[in-house]
């Protein structure tokens, strides 16, 4: 008998308050990249440059949500999930990122909401998850201080046309990762590099996070209002005294840049002191601006990172050392399956004074997934899941603080600079007749949720 028919988790175990839902992103799910007067964003035109993202994959159909919303919708329903989170296209709002508003755009996720609270599903809306509007990107993008304004605009809008039935928010996805990936080592989405548009972006993005927080509170006086950190349980390759320095410093870099100016601390330039250059960018009132008392923070954790020290690598001195290497079990990511990083990373936000309530916001894992006779029998990404769900459990009979938790993600996707190769979804797709089928993971959490 497997592990699926044994397993002891039951929703009731997690409180009647516990929340239960799955994630979504607007780049990676809707497609119609062009249509109905949506702009480029920075991942249409990163996508369009050759050797940019594996085997040439592009989004401009994606899971084609944008036609098959209501199909998906069923599908959340039929899985007895009761709350979606999805992102708003910024380009599809503001093709410029500026005014004029795509009034068809404002149509479009209005249609969605409408659908949602039809079907019984709780919406929760991510306002940036990473898809810049590329004319905002020609001025600089995040590294240009008016990002800020910008963004602050496009906030208006959302909350004026959609506050009046969507009540959870979440204002940008993962600034870590997207700054990080984007503006520093370049491998995603607008391509930049170097410490110095990375720090501007960083700075400029924790200003946009704040800014936009407060703008829903005075819109949307009753709104739960999040934000969302990509977090990673970190771990010093030995108990050498190099080797415990160079993983405080790379869980400063990836764990604590940015919730800590959010959560009145300021930036942490003890422990990195290259975040010292950041205060080239500060000005007037900009820390006292960086804070927002946040209704909930969102937390996305996938895996731990084993790190030492090594001189070589500029501004943090460290190295990790890959799960490859280390010759432990993968996802298709190369992350390694750990699943007491998600108890340790609870644990480490629940230090923090002022954090009101914790959601997982996203957890998942891709793994090689095959059709066979109309079926997907993905029995390590049940595994996957149920593990994690033991963990919150641990966490919660430990008095941690963990209010919810969201699959990452409904339908395999286009996965960022992996294109279609990397398979998370509940529900599997083939990408050539956009054929959904539940897989046994999605079967699973169906009849955990019941």
């Amino acid at each position: 008998m497997n592990k699926v028919e044994t397993s002891f988790l039951h929703k009731n175990q997690f409180g009647d308050d516990f929340l239960w839902g799955v994630s979504t992103a607007a780049f990676q799910i809707e497609g119609a990249h062009d249509t109905d007067g949506k702009g480029p964003s920075i991942w249409d035109v990163f996508t369009s440059q050759k050797g940019k993202i594996k085997n040439g994959h592009h989004a401009s159909t994606a899971c084609d949500f944008y036609n098959s919303y209501q199909n998906d919708i069923d599908l959340i329903r039929e899985l007895n999930i009761p709350n979606f989170r999805f992102s708003i296209s910024w380009p599809r709002i503001m093709p410029t990122g500026v005014p004029p508003i795509n009034q068809a755009g404002i149509a479009y996720y209005n249609k969605i909401i409408d659908a949602l609270l039809l079907a019984g599903i709780e919406p929760w809306i991510t306002l940036y998850h990473w898809d810049l509007p590329h004319d905002l990107e020609l001025k600089g993008g995040w590294t240009n201080r008016e990002s800020v304004n910008w963004f602050s605009a496009y906030v208006e809008v959302c909350v004026q046309n959609f506050g009046d039935r969507v009540k959870n928010w979440m204002v940008i996805n993962e600034p870590s990762v997207f700054t990080g990936a984007g503006y520093f080592l370049g491998i995603h989405a607008p391509g930049k590099k170097g410490i110095t548009n990375y720090l501007k972006a960083m700075h400029h993005v924790t200003m946009a996070t704040a800014a936009g927080a407060k703008i829903i509170q005075n819109h949307i006086p009753d709104a739960h209002i999040g934000t969302t950190f990509s977090c990673t349980h970190i771990e010093p390759a030995t108990q050498s005294a190099k080797d415990i320095e160079a993983a405080k410093r790379v869980d400063t870099l990836l764990n604590r840049t940015f919730i800590e100016p959010i959560l009145g601390m300021g930036y942490p330039q003890a422990d990195l002191p290259v975040l010292k250059k950041l205060n080239a960018y500060i000005i007037e009132d900009d820390l006292h601006n960086l804070s927002f008392d946040f209704d909930f923070i969102g937390l996305q954790c996938y895996t731990r990172e084993v790190v030492k020290s090594s001189l070589l690598i500029p501004y943090i001195g460290a190295e990790l050392i890959s799960a490859e290497k280390r010759n432990v079990i993968s996802t298709d990511m190369g992350w390694e399956v750990y699943p007491p990083a998600l108890y340790n990373v609870l644990k480490k936000f629940n230090a923090y004074d002022g954090i009101k309530k914790i959601i997982i916001t996203e957890n998942g894992a891709a793994f090689p997934d095959t059709l066979k006779n109309g079926k997907v029998y993905d029995i390590k990404r049940t595994h996957y899941i149920q593990d994690h769900l033991e963990q919150i459990l641990k966490a919660k009979k430990d008095g941690l603080q963990v209010d919810g938790y969201f699959v990452w993600t409904l339908t395999d996707n286009f996965e960022w600079a992996e294109g279609y190769n990397a398979r998370f979804g509940l529900i599997h797709v083939d990408f050539d007749t956009q054929q959904r089928t539940i897989k046994h993971s999605g079967l699973w959490f169906k009849d955990f949720l019941s």
